[in-house]
């Protein structure tokens, strides 16, 4: 039924866009053919939930993260690399190697850190190849896994501890146990519907003992409880057929209970730990192996434990324990003491995850909410890894400089600035962001037409504007006009004012309004939330730990949404529901949510998207899983708000609630769409959908937005950071015209500008090795994007794609030839012009073979026209001087002539060195030709060819070193370098001096003599040896003729 229904979709989809479903292939093609950037940074990472070591090879690292996947390091921490892209969700909440066989990886989607911004998955997964693959073993109801043990001597019997959802009742909790490797699973240990496990552990002397901690919590949008009844310990001896509850006769505190985290002693298994929220919150520890229990301390045992409760006993030493939370400490006296061994410097705080190896207790991994550390000495010291690009943006935007700058936020790991592209050698490098202010990150709003401000927040409405020549910053959040509290969101919203470049909005449960930059605010607008008493107790929130960060403020507004086209119209959403709307800057107010059909009041609108093509055009961005409703929920409007029509559907091609949705500036129907399970694409307005898994994994994608001037598209995920979709015009084209683009043969898009720039060496260390971040830039000349139809590249498979660069005389500068391929491809063109043919050892092997590149154009305009058969295809290229420098036209003119003059003063070194290839090919052959002849016939011709060997190898060592020198480097001065020094005494911006007309006349003196002494050669001894060689052979002059055909 399943696969009916997509294939029922998918051919919708196609007949939406003017597509037949035989065009499903080129489609694709199409979107393949896209260039995806993942850029990073990898500096700033993101948050670790799990980490296991293969035990026997422990430079095999595995991680799961919060969002961003699960990752492999082969290399002890060096290198790394996903392994989890191709699967449905990125939220790692456990993975575990067998230990009996360390192929066999079992992975528990869904992190069990259910903060307010925490992400679900899909069930538990199982790879038996190391991770190359993956298969979906079930229990995807559960949403949510804090811990998965393998039995340590069977790789087929596994326990899952399932925290499940935050949000809400479901019965997919507790601990599940598989014996056939999870093709079927026993519902082990229930106890409600909001009770999960939050840790799990297995005595490693006994494998049919283990000890678990339940756990009543509930999250919901305005409140977090933790503790219930159901929270409590649980032990089991026979491998978990039958638990005992453990209670306060065992030594256990009294009345309710919240979060546990366990530890057991691999020095002494008799020894186990627990760290215990309650009233009165403490760390217990049992000498007879969980059966009885006392308490240690109630002091120094972390302070936020339905974010972090974990603790770690050394494998080694019973007494040795660590203690996370937002620091982590370490007890060498089982946990009397501590003392912190990762303090809020150095190291992110907020940790999660750790490892100890079990044979090396001095190797230690720490994942927390910034990452990954290594420690080599047991805690001394430790090494960020920093190339986890694994940021979790919340916002993304960008400005007009050129190249562009990417803005955004990031959880828990601030505000930063990076490029789109960088022109220096080495790739966009973590040294090439800047974080602009610290706390948890959201929007970034660069100020209009000012490429030296921008506006950014922290939690709770924090609001700075930034100057980022010196990194300045004034804080700017509006103060209250009368005793009314501001109401600020976790993720506040701000906005700029389309109509004036010193205006921006910012919200609360107000729209307020700045037309100086954030010095003064005015109020636009009563309270548009609910107001609910009964949803703003946050003081209160966390149940028994208080835990009030400002994660629970709500009846807050989450976007504003200026109208572009028309001023004084605004659109907001907040997160109780609210869709309000303003035809007047803010005088008068309407809510539309109550007149949508369906939709689910009181959901979370977190984005509004209005559309530049159309004032009364607007996307909707609903999503309700926090109230556990996971259903996608995008929603339009093409009347002002008058009538709207729901545009995803439940059961179709979109999955995972909905984030963002921006919709193409250029082309309408081309719209995109981010889920928490990826990207999805849309040709026709919304209709129909197509999930984007070209270079984009299934990771949350919260935020987009289409740079107006370059037309690329930007991702801010919520766990791989920032990507770029470089210009889209293929889609485009695809969107607009439909089938009209699939049926032509050949098609030339649109060149984005160019700008010749010089790439100028990376910051930081020259020579890095392999521990860096290295995002993909979009390098250098002009990037060209070409369809070719797959039947017209079948038919010319044997045939070479020609290119040409034309000026706007139609004269052509430089051309060449490509490979053609069914679908998108990209070439680029470097600005140069038609150059010479360099001097070669060997002899071309094709007469029609491209020459060089020769001088740079000048900036101009310019036509790329391609050909394939009789199927053709132009397009304009633009191309711009280096905006960093001023271009002086006169210089880069005299450069151009001073190249041309030493292109025409090296002919005759090129032709010379060429006579020489074809004499000395010559030669070889005849001498090959007539080694059947006897040797009293040849020895004339023998003799002669060996002093022509001599003699040519004799010049070809004027240009070139010998062909069998075996030292490194030289300091005898060729011909070569002689020729080369002629053209790079123009590398720089400046026209040619003195040294450079000198090098020029060099360059004539000694080329002229090469010339005349190859000429002596062949007026002479070559003459000589080929009248003995025609003599016993007829082919020595047909050969040479043969040589010149090439």
């Amino acid at each position: 039924m399943q696969t009916v229904e997509f294939k029922t979709l998918s051919v919708l989809f196609l007949l939406a866009v003017g597509l037949v479903p035989s065009r499903a292939q080129d489609v694709d093609a199409i979107i393949e053919g896209m260039n995806v950037r993942h850029i990073g940074p990898g500096a700033m990472s993101g948050r670790v939930t799990t980490i296991d070591v293969q035990r026997d090879r422990p430079e095999v690292i595995y991680i799961g993260t919060a969002s961003g996947g699960l990752w492999r390091s082969v290399t002890a921490g060096v290198e790394w690399e996903p392994l989890f892209d191709d699967e449905s969700t990125q939220s790692i909440g456990a993975l575990a190697i067998a230990p009996s066989n360390p192929d066999v990886i079992w992975v528990g989607t869904g992190e069990g850190n259910p903060r307010n911004s925490h992400s679900s998955g899909r069930g538990v997964y199982r790879s038996i190849n190391g991770g190359a693959t993956w298969e979906f073993m079930g229990l995807e109801g559960t949403r949510n896994i804090h811990r998965i043990i393998v039995h340590p001597t069977d790789h087929l019997t596994i326990w899952v501890g399932a925290i499940g959802t935050a949000w809400g009742d479901s019965p997919d909790r507790g601990i599940y146990k598989t014996t056939d490797g999870g093709k079927t699973w026993t519902h082990q240990l229930y106890i409600d519907e909001r009770t999960g496990v939050a840790d799990m552990i297995i005595d490693p002397s006994n494998p049919d003992k283990l000890i678990a901690a339940l756990w009543s919590h509930r999250r919901e949008p305005w409140f977090f409880t933790s503790g219930g009844e159901g929270s409590g310990l649980y032990i089991t001896h026979d491998g978990g057929d039958n638990w005992k509850q453990l209670t306060e006769e065992e030594g256990l505190p009294s009345g309710e209970l919240g979060r546990i985290g366990l530890t057991i002693s691999a020095a002494n298994p008799d020894v186990v730990y627990a760290l215990i929220e309650s009233s009165e919150t403490g760390l217990y520890h049992s000498t007879d192996g969980g059966l009885n229990w006392s308490i240690i301390q109630g002091k120094q045992v972390g302070n936020r434990p339905f974010y972090y409760a974990d603790i770690y006993a050394d494998p080694s030493d019973e007494k040795r324990i660590f203690n996370l939370y937002s620091m982590v400490d370490l007890s060498e006296d089982g946990g009397k003491t501590f003392r912190t061994i990762l303090p809020y410097s150095g190291v992110h705080p907020d940790h999660h995850a750790f490892y100890i190896h079990p044979d090396d207790p001095n190797f230690l991994i720490d994942g927390n909410d910034g990452g990954l550390n290594i420690s080599r000495d047991g805690g001394v010291t430790w090494t960020f890894v920093n190339n986890l690009p694994l940021g979790q943006f919340y916002h993304i935007s960008v400005d007009n400089a050129i190249p562009y700058r990417i803005y955004g936020g990031m959880q828990d790991n601030g505000s930063w600035v990076g490029p789109s592209e960088v022109w220096h050698v080495g790739g966009i490098r973590n040294e090439d962001w800047q974080e602009i202010l610290f706390g948890d990150g959201f929007d970034v709003l660069p100020a209009p037409k000012d490429l030296n401000t921008a506006y950014a927040m922290y939690q709770g409405g924090g609001l700075s504007r930034i100057d980022l020549r010196n990194g300045d910053g004034t804080s700017i959040q509006p103060v209250p006009h009368d005793t009314t509290a501001l109401r600020f969101a976790w993720n506040a919203a701000i906005a700029a004012d389309p109509f004036d470049i010193n205006g921006i909005y910012f919200g609360s449960q107000f729209v307020h309004h700045s037309n100086d930059r954030g010095n003064t605010w005015a109020l636009r607008s009563p309270d548009l939330t609910t107001n609910d008493a009964e949803k703003l107790n946050q003081a209160e929130s966390g149940g028994l730990t208080i835990d009030a960060t400002k994660a629970e403020n709500h009846c807050t507004i989450l976007c504003i949404s200026p109208n572009p086209l028309r001023e004084g119209e605004i659109w907001v959403g907040t997160d109780d529901g609210r869709i309000q709307h303003t035809n007047d800057g803010g005088a008068t107010w309407t809510d539309h949510a109550e007149s949508i059909k369906r939709f689910p009041q009181g959901a979370w609108v977190p984005q509004i998207h209005v559309s530049p093509h159309d004032a009364d055009e607007v996307y909707v961005v609903v999503n309700d899983y926090r109230r556990n409703d996971w259903r996608p929920y995008l929603y339009r409007t093409m009347d002002g708000g008058s009538s709207w029509v729901r545009l995803v559907l439940d059961g179709g091609e979109v999955t995972g609630h909905v984030l963002s949705v921006v919709q193409d500036p250029e082309v309408p129907s081309l719209l995109f769409l981010g889920t928490e399970e990826g990207l999805f694409v849309s040709f026709d307005r919304g209709a129909n959908w197509k999930r984007w898994a070209h270079d984009v994994p299934s990771v949350p994608v919260r935020d987009m937005v289409i740079h107006p001037r370059d037309g690329d598209l930007i991702l801010g995920t919520f766990g791989r950071a920032a990507y770029v979709i470089d210009d889209l015009a293929p889609l485009r084209s695809l969107a607009s015209e439909g089938n009209g683009l699939m049926e032509e043969s050949l098609r030339v898009f649109a060149v984005p500008d160019a700008y010749q720039v010089n790439f100028r060496r990376h910051a930081g260390a020259r020579f890095p090795a392999d521990h860096y971040w290295s995002g993909a830039n979009y390098g250098g000349g002009a990037r060209v994007q070409f369809y070719v139809h797959p039947d017209t590249a079948e038919v010319y498979e044997k045939d070479e794609l020609e290119w040409s660069i034309l000026n706007l005389e139609g004269d052509t500068l430089r051309n060449g030839a490509l490979t053609a391929e069914g679908g998108i491809q990209t070439m680029r063109w470097r600005f140069d012009t038609n150059g010479m043919d360099w001097p070669q050892r060997e002899l071309k092997k094709k007469k029609d073979q491209p020459s060089g590149g020769g001088p740079d154009v000048l900036p101009g305009k310019y036509t790329l026209a391609m050909s394939l058969g009789n199927h053709s295809s132009s397009t304009a290229v633009t191309v711009y001087p280096d905006p960093r420098v001023p271009h002086n036209r006169q210089a880069h003119e005299a450069r151009n002539l001073h190249q041309r003059i030493a292109m025409e003063a090296s002919k005759s070194v090129v032709d010379a060195m060429n006579e020489v290839q074809r004499m000395m090919t010559t030669i070889a052959t005849v001498k090959d030709d007539l080694k059947w002849i006897p040797d009293s016939l040849k020895e004339e011709v023998t003799a002669l060819a060996d002093s022509l060997d001599g003699e040519l190898t004799r010049i070809e060592e004027v240009y070139y070193q010998p062909r069998d020198y075996k030292g490194t480097g030289s300091v005898t001065e060729r011909l070569n370098s002689i020729l080369w020094t002629a053209f790079s005494v123009t590398g720089g911006a400046d026209a040619p001096g003195g040294n450079a007309q000198r090098a020029l006349e060099r360059l004539h003196t000694e080329g002229t003599a090469f010339g005349e002494e190859v000429k002596s050669i062949q007026e002479g001894l070559w003459l000589e040896w080929l009248e003995a060689a025609e003599a016993v052979d007829r082919s020595p002059s047909r050969i040479y003729e043969g040589t010149g055909r090439h």
